[in-house]
This record gives C-alpha cells, structure tokens and sequence, in this order.
C-alpha cells in the first residue's frame, strides 16, 4: 500500500478541535507541560520569597515558554520527517494529518511571537528567548544539526533545560540574587535533561541509524544507555533528597526528602519491569522519567510554599 501523502494544511479540517488536536501533538504535549511547570514553579518559589512580579508578567512569561517550546520540537519535526515515518510515524507530519507548509507557517510564528513578546519585556527575557531558539536551530538544522553528534545533542537539551529556562526564567520575575533554591534546581535539572536527551533515543534506534543519527543509543545499545539514563536519575533524586534536605532554608526538608525518595524508588519500580529492546515498552518508561522531571518542580515549589 502507497503511503499517503503530506497533506494540505489541516488534514481533518471538518471540525475545529480536530485542527487543535494536531497542533497540541505537533506540540509535543510532554515537553509543553514541563516547560510549563517550571515557569510557574520558578513563579512560585519567587511568590514564597516575596519577589514576584506581577501576574500579566507569569503569563506572559508562560506564553513565550510556549512559544519557544513549539519552535523547538516543531522545527525538529519539520526537519526529520522521513526519520520521523521510521520512528514515530504517529506525529501529525509524518502521519500527513499536518502540511510541510502548515508546519513552517507554525514554527515560523512560533518564532517571531516570543521574541516580540520578549523585546517588551526586558533584556533577561530577551536574552533566554534568542539563547533557546537559536539552540533550538542548531539542534535541528543543517549546516550545524547537532543532533547527529550525542554529545552535542546532549548537552543542547541540558544546557537549555537546566540553565536557560530556570535562570533566564528567574532572573525576569524575581531578579538578582538567585537564591539557593533555584541553584538546586538548576544543578538538579542537568541529570534529568542530560537522562531525558539519552533515553529519547533508545526506541529510536532503527530510524537514527538508517539516517546517520550517531546517539549513544545507535553506537552502545539500548540497555547501556538505560543504565547510563536511570545512574543520572538517581544521582538527581538521591542528591536532591539530602543535600536540598539540608542545605535549602525556608524550604521543607520533609517534602525534599521524602518526595525525592519516592521518586527514586518509582524510578527503580519501573526500570526493573521495562524491556529496553521493547520500543513501545520503553517509550512509555521514557513518559514516566518525564513525571518525574514534572514532580521536582512541584516538589521544590511546594517545599517553598510551605516552608
């Protein structure tokens, strides 16, 4: 059977929900919400310090978050469609629920809107939002497409996870110091966002090797690489767990411990039961780490709140 082909536009346009629902998975739904939720998580330690600003800055803030998020994983998208038929041939472009136009069209304003919405805002947004997008494209892109090389690949998605967004996102809503909580989290989010960039790749082996994507899943096999993955997780929660425990004033160190030692112990649940050779299995291990990223947001906030 032929495969269909792209289509133009909206390829279900009979409804308007069925337009949003391709734009939501266009999104990817994951990495939206953990933008999100640092944004509002980063808001919210700022709150407990009583360093806020104001709430049409958080949604503001928010709503470029979002913006940048979508002009990442969308020109990724726009840029692999073939690798994507191989290993996630249920995204809306390579299903051809989505146009290459279509998609252009919305990685293009996804662009252009967070960056007018930042030159309004301040030099620190500014900054966050033009560092994030051009990584974004360096990712993706040719000439530089960074992602053929794991290392660099790596280190784009943990340098923008950990350091653009939650300083960048900080130093707008609450301004300078940065406080101990946010350094927590900053160092916290480099072994989850290094664990995340390698876990992604291991059900996609078969589309990365055919296509020339070197990742550390490609060259070391799908069960190193877990290793490597669930090694740095715990790193992060263990680390988190007693040293934020002990070092983080004003937070609560029962909900940093306790909640840490949860996570780590979901995490070893979950990892002794996944086949990492079972795709379809591993990705929805890879769904729950992200869980786990969503969670030490809301942990550390929380500590804060009620601290």
């Amino acid at each position: 059977m032929s495969r269909p082909p792209l289509a133009v536009g909206w390829a279900r346009p009979r409804a308007a929900g069925s337009a949003l629902g391709v734009l939501w998975r266009f999104s990817r739904p994951h990495t939206l919400i953990g933008t999100t939720l640092s944004i509002v998580a980063l808001y919210a330690i700022a709150i407990s310090a009583d360093r806020a600003s104001d709430v049409f800055d958080l949604v503001l803030t928010l709503l470029a978050g979002a913006c940048v998020n979508v002009f990442i994983v969308g020109i990724n998208q726009v840029m692999d469609v073939e690798i994507d038929r191989l290993n996630k041939p249920w995204l809306p472009i390579a299903a051809g629920e989505l146009s290459l136009a279509a998609a252009q069209r919305i990685v293009f304003a996804a662009a252009v809107a967070p960056l007018a919405m930042a030159a309004t805002q301040g030099a620190v947004e500014l900054i966050a939002v033009t560092v994030a997008l051009v990584i974004g494209w360096a990712y993706s892109c040719p000439p530089l497409r960074l992602k053929r090389y794991a290392a660099l690949a790596a280190g784009c998605i943990t340098f923008v996870r950990s350091l653009v967004v939650n300083l960048g996102v900080w130093l707008h809503v609450a301004g300078a110091p940065v406080i101990a909580g946010v350094w927590a989290l900053t160092l916290v989010t480099v072994p989850f966002s290094f664990a995340i960039a390698v876990l992604k790749d291991v059900p996609d082996i078969r589309g990365d090797r055919r296509f020339g994507i070197a990742t550390w899943s490609v060259r070391l096999g799908p069960g190193p690489v877990m290793a490597v993955g669930v090694g740095a997780l715990t790193a992060a929660g263990l680390g988190m767990a007693l040293a934020g425990a002990l070092v983080l004033d004003g937070a609560s160190p029962v909900v940093l411990l306790a909640g840490n030692l949860a996570g780590v112990a979901a995490l070893w649940r979950w990892a002794w039961r996944v086949d990492p050779h079972d795709p379809v299995a591993f990705t929805a291990f890879y769904m729950r780490v992200w869980q786990l990223f969503f969670g030490e947001y809301a942990l550390v906030a929380v500590a804060y709140l009620i601290g």
